[in-house]
């Protein structure tokens, strides 16, 4: 890749296992692969600690509602932190970023396997969120700086699944090493400390170059070998106009609320659309999923809680691969569709007590995450240059997790007046509308916003 941008054509020799990556020169294809794990281990910390508030909760004796102020910590790190990450990496480069926040991973889990009272719960979820925030917009970028511009697409795949992968693999794994082995609020939290570290080691050695004053109103551009020749083949229409829109966004403040070059502000809403009320769902399903289970077959199982999310995840990736060479318009719509359906699944699992539905509106909320996460992700890697591209992730990462720390949140609180069955129908049915309402928007005329992307 030449320029920030990404629009100037690389001569590519390499072999068929490489592609030219973001240092200009031939990156074997496998650090595509490496350049997601980072994503991966510090989204199965986001929601390892989930088996385990049950345990906390016996043992500090603290009540429902101090649970629900340990949960929302948790998304007002991750908010804070994107509106900062995204610029810091558009600006810094994403290996500053990075290794930063899989130390402040490394941290939570410490103070998560030493905690001894609800402070350290909240300190512990705090810098989960501030990490998750950071690698949601730096490290997503990073994997697609790793690509090039000839892998974009792919680059958006890999990302998304590396994300809904491992927030599978968190519970699963607590589940399963908190119900086998002794120590389980420390084994679980040793186990990933070294699912970190190694990701550090990916961070230090992944080919990415921090980005470089151009000497042109502050803009940047990324340090490359082979730049100063591609430079000479790049005075090719439109490097131009994305060049100036990376300058445009590395103007002003470093701390601020993300968004998009001008041009894109459609495709962000599109996405946004659609992957907020896709990922309402999963987190909406992961906080009632236990109870559910405990009513439907008299459990409290770790293991089955975490293999229920576990699926749930699995679903959002597998999705992924299915849809990934269908248009983007219709991978929206599929997700929306599949997010309305999974909350009437969810709807008649509480009505009815069946186990069966309460397993499709896992899958269901699943994959309309998935898709909608990839199509949202695809939208931006197409229309955003290199340069934005961080605080783009960041933006759409706002759009949908605000309404998904929010609104569970909200519902558990309306169960707790009106019970659980009216105040889950109530949730289902707004998420179910509003999942109807963003497919709507991608199938009517703003959806051709979707078909210039392509």
């Amino acid at each position: 890749m030449g320029t920030a941008t990404g629009t100037v054509a690389t001569v590519h020799a390499g072999g068929p296992g490489t592609v030219p990556g973001a240092q200009g020169r031939d990156v074997p294809v496998r650090w595509v692969w490496l350049a997601a794990w980072p994503v991966t281990a510090v989204f199965v910390l986001s929601n390892a600690a989930t088996p385990l508030y049950v345990l906390w909760q016996r043992e500090m004796g603290f009540s429902k509602g101090t649970l629900t102020v340990v949960f929302a910590c948790y998304i007002l790190g991750l908010l804070g932190s994107l509106l900062v990450s995204g610029v810091v990496s558009d600006r810094l480069g994403r290996k500053p970023v990075l290794l930063p926040a899989l130390g402040l991973a490394l941290v939570a889990c410490l103070v998560f396997a030493t905690a001894g009272g609800v402070a350290a719960l909240v300190v512990a979820r705090l810098c989960t969120g501030v990490a998750v925030g950071a690698v949601v917009s730096a490290g997503m970028a990073a994997v697609t700086d790793v690509a090039g511009p000839a892998r974009r697409r792919l680059a958006a795949l890999i990302a998304s699944c590396a994300m809904v992968f491992g927030a599978g693999v968190g519970p699963l794994l607590a589940g399963v090493l908190s119900e086998t082995l002794p120590g389980p609020t420390v084994t679980v939290f040793v186990v990933e400390a070294v699912l970190l570290a190694t990701a550090v080691a990916v961070v230090v050695r992944m080919p990415v170059r921090r980005p470089v004053r151009n000497g042109v109103g502050g803009g940047t551009e990324v340090a490359e070998a082979g730049a100063g020749a591609e430079a000479g083949a790049g005075a090719e229409a439109g490097a131009g106009a994305e060049a100036g829109a990376g300058a445009e966004g590395r103007s002003g403040a470093w701390v601020r609320v993300p968004g998009v070059p001008r041009g894109a502000g459609w495709q962000l809403a599109l996405g946004i659309a659609v992957f907020a009320p896709g990922i309402t769902a999963t987190s909406f399903v992961l906080s009632l999923g236990p109870s559910l289970l405990s009513g439907l077959l008299g459990t409290g199982s770790r293991i089955v809680s975490g293999a229920l999310a576990f699926a749930m995840f699995l679903a959002a990736t597998g999705v992924q691969f299915a849809v990934r060479r269908l248009r983007r318009r219709t991978v929206l719509v599929a997700g929306a569709a599949a997010t309305a359906l999974g909350m009437l699944a969810l709807v008649a699992a509480v009505h009815t007590g069946s186990v069966p539905a309460l397993g499709g509106a896992a899958l269901l909320a699943g994959a309309g995450q998935g898709m909608g996460q990839l199509g949202g992700l695809s939208l931006l890697n197409s229309t955003v240059p290199a340069g934005r591209l961080a605080e783009a992730n960041a933006a759409l990462n706002v759009g949908g997790y605000l309404p998904a720390g929010v609104l569970p949140v909200t519902a558990g609180y309306l169960s707790d007046g009106v019970g659980l069955t009216l105040g889950a129908t109530i949730f289902g049915a707004v998420l179910a509308g509003g999942a109807v309402a963003g497919g709507v928007l991608v199938l009517r005329g703003r959806g051709r916003r979707v078909e210039s992307a392509e």
